[in-house]
């Protein structure tokens, strides 16, 4: 079909040149229709690589993950044999109960992804369910490979994320309402009311990922070199060895 797309344009592009005004030079033709041809290049290009940005299309019904391979690496998971497969499967309730929110943040991440939910093997999808007690945060974090839906069910959060351009864009949303953060970029929900907060995040990635800001920085193993951070931050060591204090060793599995 691409074949065929090219051979089409290349034929308008032939044709729209013989129509052209025979007094124009040929050389003049010719520099007019490289930008042209160079346009059309580029948007077919272009067209063909959006389709290739998300996890790929699975090519049968369904590939159960068998996490418990390990003589076998894919990016992804290898299939279960299809006489192994059940119905249990396809079936998830781990979001059905809220998760504890008396941690360090006051809130707590439910995942319903590929590692837990063998299912959602090659479908190119994810959720989570978010829960927030008064003042709980779902820090500063990213998500690599996947663009995030927020949907709040109960209370009101105020979501936010930054561009590449550094603008920060942000709304208070209510229950029954949506917000989408763009692949990639750093963000967060915070519950700013007096009553529990819930919400239902939905990815397009089995297997989304996440860079939790505080924890990539100031909790890795090994350590980023307290010069470094003390450098990027324009504080003293002392800053940086109390936030790391705070971190390391904390978790940091989202």
């Amino acid at each position: 079909m691409h074949h065929y797309i090219y051979k089409y344009h290349k034929s308008f592009l032939l044709s729209s040149v013989t129509k052209s005004n025979n007094n124009i030079p040929k050389t003049m033709e010719f520099s007019k229709s490289i930008p042209t041809s160079l346009l059309l290049l580029v948007a077919i290009f272009s067209i063909n690589y959006s389709a290739c940005v998300a996890d790929p299309d699975p090519l049968q019904d369904f590939c159960v993950a068998d996490l418990n391979s390990a003589d076998v690496t894919v990016n992804g998971f290898p299939c279960k044999a299809p006489s192994a497969v059940v119905s249990d499967d396809f079936f998830f309730s781990g979001l059905a109960t809220g998760g504890d929110t008396s941690g360090m943040f006051e809130s707590n991440i439910t995942q319903a992804n590929v590692a837990n939910f063998p299912g959602l093997n090659t479908l190119g999808l994810s959720m989570n369910r978010a829960d927030f007690g008064p003042g709980g945060v779902n820090p500063l974090h990213s998500h690599p490979r996947a663009t995030e839906l927020v949907f709040v069910v109960e209370g009101e959060l105020l979501v936010g994320f930054v561009s590449t351009a550094n603008v920060f864009y942000s709304k208070v949303v209510k229950a029954g309402e949506n917000f989408v953060i763009p692949r990639g970029l750093v963000h967060f929900q915070y519950n700013a009311g007096k009553v529990n907060a819930r919400a239902l995040t939905v990815f397009n990635s089995q297997l989304p990922g996440v860079v939790l800001a505080p924890f990539t920085l100031f909790g890795s193993k090994p350590a980023i070199p307290d010069e470094v951070l003390a450098k990027t931050f324009q504080v003293d060591n002392n800053v940086i060895d109390l936030l790391k204090s705070k971190f390391v060793g904390a978790g940091g599995v989202y």
